[in-house]
């Protein structure tokens, strides 16, 4: 992708034996299942899977529906395919230009950050840009002299470079998904690094799940 690139967020809910075919368009994406049971492919997934691919797949979902996740790298200002009608509905949740390319090579991670109640993330930034979702609980996200809010289902955006803080819910457990674009040397590493010296040994709260960590071809 030589021209403006943008990572994008959409919501898919499906219909019953719904599906969504995506085109041979060379996007990277990644599905997550929120709730209910999908097919990509052959490859079953249920709550709180993911997939990830590039171009052209289909989408079935089960009987009892399901909602998904749906992350796009993607030219900017390109228009995502969405469904309609008796298949369902989607909905463009949050899309972000990136600064590109992140590194000469790179890769795609997807994964989810837990904390237990009143758990933190001391001020820390990334080696790459990524959109996080939240899932479960609630989250108060401190960037660039900003503090915002977050309940389930808010998305936000994190470029790396900048500082950040997360405050978790104080009187419940706490869960978002996120997806980065990262130099690929990282593969299999921590994209994190703490802005203070002192924080950098102190006990961690948070807890990871990773889903999909893929060099990409671009």
């Amino acid at each position: 992708m030589s021209d403006p690139v943008e990572l994008r967020l959409l919501e898919d809910v499906l219909s019953g034996g719904g599906a969504l075919a995506l085109p041979d368009d060379r996007l990277h994406r990644v599905i997550y299942v929120v709730h209910g049971s999908l097919d990509v492919g052959g490859h079953e997934l249920g709550d709180d899977e993911a997939w990830h691919g590039c171009g052209a797949a289909r989408l079935t979902v089960g009987p009892g529906g399901a909602a998904l996740w749906r992350w796009e790298l993607a030219p900017a200002g390109s228009l995502p395919v969405s469904l309609r009608g008796d298949a369902g509905t989607s909905a463009l949740r949050l899309r972000c230009p990136l600064a590109w390319p992140v590194a000469e090579q790179m890769l795609m991670r997807a994964d989810s950050v837990a904390f237990p109640p009143g758990g933190c993330a001391y001020l820390h930034t990334h080696q790459g840009p990524g959109i996080r979702c939240l899932i479960e609980g609630g989250i108060r996200i401190e960037c660039d002299g900003r503090s915002t809010s977050y309940g389930p289902g808010g998305a936000w955006f994190e470029s790396g470079p900048q500082p950040v803080f997360a405050q978790a819910a104080a009187d419940r457990p706490s869960r978002f998904i996120r997806v980065m674009i990262l130099p690929a040397h990282l593969q299999g590493r921590s994209s994190i690094a703490y802005v203070r010296p002192k924080d950098r040994d102190q006990p961690k709260s948070q807890t990871y799940k990773q889903f999909v960590d893929a060099p990409l071809m671009v």
